[in-house]
């Protein structure tokens, strides 16, 4: 399968295609010489894209994982995110925050809250004491638009990516908001590519899984959405514009530490693998 990642180098970074199975990196440079896009934001934002040519005759290097960035190092906006989009999620956290609306509920985290698909996950100690995970698909817009009809949502999308959408549960609540504490650096793991929406199928069914130290805690499919992704376009686009390269973080199953009994919350020197069937996984120590 061919993605879009964005790799570390030396003296900075380089974005390209890869080969998924193949572990292959093909720079931008060489798929579109000194026509190519500085970034893949670049690239997602570019009103007539060029197609990825064939790979046949173009040298592609070995991939490293471990140097993977975050797709989108450097977001356009706040990462937009909608909450209690699962209902067994909705069960699980009643007691501690209540049911959901019957409307989407969005929210953002910071742009620095960016962090590599395998990079560490600052607990932040003397800040917060209740850092939980959340696995979830985040989608890439690939189309500005504004008041977006369910039915043409597809449409808009540029691809899917994996995303953790770590939170401090004890800053959530005091604050009375979400942004706070889904906002602290590092918070927002997401990688390790983005995979192009022709190669997922559409609606989509793909399983959502969250792993803490090899234990798996979450297990969802796509298709359980109280609000799916096309609803979720057309709500969140109605009157605001939807920008190419926006990401919106489309909500945890349940599973999170703080829906057990008791919390079980994130301590130093756990691993936390999230994984979204047909685009890949991601996994972060916390440190």
């Amino acid at each position: 399968m061919i993605a879009f990642c964005t790799v570390r180098k030396s003296d900075g970074t380089a974005w390209g295609a890869c080969d998924t199975e193949k572990k292959l990196f093909y720079p931008a440079a060489s798929l579109w010489g000194k026509a190519a896009p500085e970034s893949l934001l670049a690239y997602i934002r570019m009103e007539d894209r060029p197609a990825v040519p064939a790979l046949d005759g173009i040298e592609g290097f070995a991939l490293d994982t471990k140097a993977l960035d975050s797709p989108i190092p450097d977001p356009l906006r706040n990462i937009f995110c909608v909450g209690k989009n699962y209902l067994d999620h909705v069960k699980e956290l009643a007691p501690h925050a209540g049911g959901g609306t019957g409307y989407p509920q969005f929210f953002t985290k910071a742009t620095g809250s960016m962090n590599g698909p395998y990079d560490a996950i600052p607990l932040h100690a003397g800040v917060t004491g209740q850092v939980d995970y959340e696995a979830e698909l985040a989608v890439v817009v690939g189309r500005t638009g504004r008041d977006i009809r369910a039915e043409n949502a597809y449409e808009y999308i540029f691809g899917y990516s994996v995303l953790n959408d770590t939170t401090a549960r004890d800053l959530q609540k005091r604050h009375a908001q979400w942004f706070k504490g889904k906002s602290l650096d590092g918070f927002c793991p997401m990688g390790p590519w983005i995979v192009p929406r022709e190669s997922v199928g559409w609606p989509l069914g793909l399983t959502v899984k969250g792993i803490v130290n090899g234990e798996q805690r979450q297990c969802a499919n796509t298709r359980d959405m109280m609000v799916p992704i096309d609803r979720l376009i057309e709500s969140l686009s109605a009157g605001m514009t939807l920008m190419a390269g926006d990401i919106i973080a489309t909500g945890t199953p349940a599973g999170v530490g703080m829906g057990m009994n008791p919390p079980q919350f994130l301590k130093t020197g756990d691993v936390v693998r999230i994984e979204v069937e047909g685009i890949g996984y991601i996994e972060n120590k916390v440190e």
